[in-house]
């Protein structure tokens, strides 16, 4: 079934027609000013666009609640919907197709993004632990502060402010979005049986604790339409302490309930997005203890099976892995993150297997809109030319 399939072979992704696969992974890069995207996103997101190509924006706010970094991008005033547009029409005009991902951090926030200095949101009222510190406005670091429990009665407003979201993200121009269910934030928040303690239709049960996913994934494909929503979660990852006592289970029922939901509506999503567990270890520094790949992989390839539509992978992929799990069937799209950050070129560098260059993690997270952002190299033609002939 795989046969032939490479990181470079084409994949009808819905109704949408890429020219490959290697997908831009939604990067949080804290250089929206005030929450509003700046001309630097638009080189930005333009650099690293190819003709068929598939980019996935950072974490946009779907409230005002929903912040914990400095500087990053919402989507929820018309002010940020207009910003957004001269990001969505620079992409669209390297003809490259781009995807707006819906986020709200819950209890992973502080006061200082708050309105009013209020405790974050989130299924608990249990903060993240001090092994994990918030990146604050001044550049410090701080620890998490405890959160106010959602009342059961206030989550259809959480809900609707993530349909608002995806109806500004198609006014912006946006071509669909993807929901984010993964990585500790809110929605992962009520996933996961290692945060969600509570007692309601919301906790408990797998299928209470997928109901808060599954809630907004059926009114952002009522607002506007399945082929133009992903989703995006990460069963087997701890990161802010999201953790679960069976991750496989955990998978199973998310798909389950999507399957379900895509039969239910007679039309697919427009794919699953699925972080591996290795990217646990490689979030937070360049070394830690990695898992095997081969449980990892199996991990994946169980999941990948049970869904019933478009698979991406993403967490810690180097050229070789990803063309390992598009030629298995693994994986019809892997998606990257700090390998894009240093190399717009990304995808001719793969092409042609040539060197990559090195990132600088320090400026991920600053404000500067050139420095560490839309400065790092491209392969030089006369260079590219050289890396293809050498190779034919």
């Amino acid at each position: 079934m795989a046969e032939g399939r490479t990181l470079f072979s084409p994949y009808k992704m819905g109704k949408f027609n890429l020219s490959h696969r290697v997908v831009l992974a939604p990067m949080t890069r804290c250089r929206a000013l005030n929450g509003v995207p700046q001309p630097a996103l638009a080189e930005y997101y333009s650099q690293r666009s190819t003709p068929g190509g598939f980019l996935i924006t950072e974490g946009t706010l779907v409230s005002d609640t929903g912040a914990g970094f400095p500087h990053v991008p919402g989507i929820y005033t018309d002010e940020q919907v207009e910003a957004w547009k001269k990001v969505v029409d620079a992409v669209h005009a390297k003809g490259a197709i781009i995807f707006c991902q819906l986020w709200h951090v819950g209890r992973a926030s502080h006061g200082v993004y708050q309105p009013g200095g209020e405790a974050p949101i989130s299924s608990t009222n249990n903060p993240i632990s001090k092994r994990w510190k918030i990146l604050l406005p001044d550049g410090s670091h701080g620890t998490y502060p405890p959160p106010r429990r959602l009342e059961a009665h206030e989550i259809p407003h959480i809900v609707e402010q993530y349909r608002r979201a995806a109806l500004n993200a198609i006014r912006a121009g946006f071509d669909g979005i993807e929901i984010h269910g993964a990585h500790g934030y809110l929605i992962d928040q009520f996933l996961k049986d290692g945060i969600n303690d509570r007692t309601d239709e919301y906790g408990g049960s797998l299928a209470n604790r997928c109901k808060f996913l599954i809630q907004i994934v059926q009114a952002v494909v009522e607002a506007i339409g399945a082929d133009r929503v992903g989703v995006r979660v990460s069963p087997a990852i701890d990161h802010l302490d999201a953790m679960d006592s069976d991750p496989v289970s955990l998978g199973f029922a998310v798909i389950e309930r999507l399957n379900k939901l895509q039969q239910n509506i007679g039309s697919k999503i427009t794919y699953l997005h699925v972080t591996q567990p290795r990217y646990a270890a490689y979030g937070q520094a360049e070394s830690g203890k990695h898992g095997s790949d081969q449980d990892e992989a199996e991990f994946m390839r169980t999941l990948r099976k049970a869904y019933h539509g478009t698979f991406m992978a993403s967490g810690g992929f180097t050229r070789e892995l990803g063309m390992e799990a598009v030629a298995s069937g693994d994986a019809d799209l892997v998606s990257y993150g700090r390998h894009f950050i240093s190399n717009p070129d990304l995808v001719l560098r793969f092409k042609l297997n040539a060197p990559l260059t090195k990132y600088v993690r320090k400026t991920f997270y600053t404000q500067d809109p050139v420095v560490g952002y839309t400065d790092y190299p491209f392969l030089n033609k006369a260079s590219a030319k050289e890396e293809l002939l050498s190779r034919l």
